[in-house]
């Protein structure tokens, strides 16, 4: 049987075609003759060299890249000393890009990162004169491989969230809620708040409160009290729409790699704020009701069906 034998060399997978010339083709080239075999152009094409490939790998990547860096993830530097020890000056972090595409809004506890609201952050250094590096800059910022020149972003641990009332006087603690936080991550040595900037805040919806865990060299919420943006007062509060995502992860360096989860202080009982908890609880009291008068229809058609079926035997 035909290709049967243990030099059958096109099987499934076969790296290389041989079209099999008859006994008046002693090189075995198949050159289209009476057996019918295809011409050997068809039958084998030479590869591609890697620098006719290389544009293409190169355009793919930077596709990826600009994929990833759009919908999924994206690096960021940090900038300041505001995030210690948490975060470092010179860490890198992967934010997560993805979540807030589907709806999902900033919690308690959680590191993001966030456009200026306007005015946190003085004026972007002019870009380089040099326009082979103005031009480099560009490119890489683009597909996320490094920071924008007019991009401002900040990093901050989200405190608040709409509905929240946050507080805080003397040196802390500071109070979500009425409930106190404990909070480990605030930089060693430090109050959790300042004297000098005391403050009441009701989170409106949309919006979250943010501080530093470095709270006596962070610029956060407590300094923004008096910012208008666009004829309103923020109270110091950064609208979700802002937000970029939140940084799961410390990537860079190697031995600073870290999960950036949420500290427990933030899932304690009664931290909710009552305008959060009220409509369930309204729900829940509204159905209690419902389903009663529901179930005593019920026994009453159950009942009635019992009398009819005993008066008829």
């Amino acid at each position: 049987m035909a290709g049967s034998g243990p030099g059958d060399v096109d099987g499934v997978g076969g790296a290389q075609r041989y079209d099999a010339g008859g006994p008046g083709d002693p090189g075995g080239t198949g050159s289209g003759g009476p057996s019918g075999g295809e011409p050997a152009h068809a039958a084998e094409r030479a590869p591609r060299s890697f620098w006719k490939e290389l544009p293409l790998l190169v355009g793919i990547a930077l596709v990826l890249a600009l994929l990833i860096k759009t919908f999924l993830v994206q690096a960021f530097s940090i900038p300041s000393d505001s995030m210690n020890n948490t975060l470092l000056k010179g860490d890198r972090v992967l934010v997560d890009k993805l979540t807030p595409w589907f709806g999902s809004s900033p919690t308690r506890g959680e590191v993001v990162v966030f456009h200026d609201p306007g005015g946190w952050l003085p004026e972007n250094p002019p870009p380089s004169s040099n326009p082979v590096v103005r031009g480099l800059q560009k490119t890489l910022s683009f597909v996320g491989l490094m920071p924008s020149a007019e991009e401002k972003d900040l990093i901050k641990r989200v405190i608040g969230v709409g509905g929240d009332t946050v507080s805080c006087k003397g040196t802390g603690p500071v109070m979500v809620n009425g409930k106190p936080l404990n909070e480990p991550y605030v930089y060693p040595g430090n109050t959790p708040c300042s004297p000098d900037k005391p403050f009441t805040v009701h989170v409106p919806k949309g919006h979250i409160w943010v501080m530093g865990d470095h709270r006596q060299d962070s610029l956060d919420s407590r300094y923004h009290m008096d910012e208008v943006i666009d004829g309103k007062h923020t109270d110091g509060t950064v609208s979700n729409k802002q937000v970029v995502g939140r940084a799961i992860v410390v990537a860079w360096p190697i031995n600073r790699w870290d999960w950036l989860g949420i500290p427990g202080t933030f899932s304690q009982p009664g931290i909710n704020a009552a305008g959060t908890a009220g409509p369930a609880a309204v729900g829940l009291a509204g159905a209690v009701p419902l389903v009663m008068l529901r179930r005593r229809r019920l026994l009453r058609r159950h009942e009635a069906a019992g009398a009819s079926e005993g008066a008829e035997s």
